[in-house]
């Protein structure tokens, strides 16, 4: 259907796996999706194009015969771009993602400092779609060619307080990429990884991906179009009623992304006024700990006084005491 907002391409693979690629530019978001699915399926900050701005999906089909679908996204959560944006992108992420999100690999680049907006990035995902969504993030760290498996469990180790508190957030699922190696078997072995944690991630969780009530809304319009098809109409009758179907998802999607701006400036708002009681918080026990270290450095210094004043007295005292000796001498 034309001069429709949303993706045309309605019917899209059902999959066995499907996972979403989170992460800002120059993580190696795109090249680990083109490293699992083996092959160049998305523009990466590795190729000389321009970086896609768009929710895309790749799939590819297993060793073991399952079907894998991976969706590629912009910065969805990074604040990068607006509500209004992000929120229709997150929608066509979602409607990707029809019958749910098995694994969500939040990709960080294992040469760039971890910081406190990467952590906020997890915190914003987490207000956004409920608490169970971390049951199925797994951390990925790009640039393992640089770094490898040994140097980053020393560096998460030696992290800062909020970095660990991801990682043990993520109950330790933590995988290592390297999306530029050639060597076939490093590739295979990686890739092999990465599936282990995912399955360890749906047997978690029941074999079940993750859905909410905005997945089912999608789910609901996907299959409304499914019905035409197995209701024996003729193909006039079916070209019509696509047609109004197409009429009312665009209505409908129109619909949930107003939903999910509207929830994503909710989740933006809640976020903020946490950092700010954090903040304020903080300041409070700054200015209690400068308080204790003026009335102790008071203290202390009433101290050096009373101790001067002791050893002034027992100068005097000794000298008085030295006086007396010289003049029962005399005597």
């Amino acid at each position: 259907m034309g001069g429709s907002q949303y993706d045309d391409e309605w019917v899209l693979p059902s999959a066995d796996i499907t996972l979403v690629l989170v992460g800002k530019l120059g993580y190696g978001k795109s090249a680990t999706g083109n490293s699992i699915l083996g092959r160049e399926a998305f523009v990466s900050e590795y190729s000389h194009a321009s970086v896609t701005n768009t929710c895309q999906l790749g799939s590819t089909t297993l060793k073991d015969g399952r079907t894998i679908n991976v969706i590629d996204t912009p910065g969805l959560f990074d604040m990068s771009i607006s509500s209004d944006e992000a929120g229709k992108e997150i929608v066509k992420c979602m409607n990707m993602a029809k019958d749910g999100i098995h694994a969500v690999l939040m990709v960080f680049s294992a040469t760039s400092r971890f910081s406190r907006e990467d952590a906020s990035t997890i915190e914003t995902i987490k207000v956004f779609f409920g608490e169970k969504i971390v049951d199925h993030m797994i951390l990925v760290f790009t640039y393992g060619d640089l770094v490898g498996e040994s140097k980053l469990k020393n560096m998460l180790n030696n992290a800062p307080e909020y970095l660990q508190n991801v990682v043990e957030l993520c109950q330790n699922r933590v995988v290592v990429f390297d999306n530029m190696t050639n060597d076939r078997r490093l590739q295979a072995q990686q890739l092999d990884k990465l599936l282990d944690v995912v399955d360890s991630v749906c047997a978690n969780n029941g074999g079940k991906p993750f859905s909410d009530q905005m997945f089912t809304r999608i789910k609901e319009v996907h299959d409304r179009e499914k019905e035409v098809h197995t209701l024996g109409y003729s193909e006039e009758q079916i070209s019509e009623l696509k047609k109004e179907i197409h009429r009312t998802r665009d209505e409908q999607l129109a619909h949930i992304t107003s939903m999910v701006e509207e929830k994503l400036n909710c989740t933006v708002e809640k976020l903020q006024q946490q950092l700010m009681e954090e903040q304020n918080a903080r300041l409070e026990a700054e200015k209690v700990a400068y308080e204790a270290r003026l009335k102790s450095e008071a203290e202390i210094q009433k101290l050096k006084e009373s101790l001067k004043k002791a050893q002034r007295e027992n100068e005097e005292f000794r000298r008085m005491a030295q006086s007396q000796g010289s003049k029962c001498a005399i005597l």
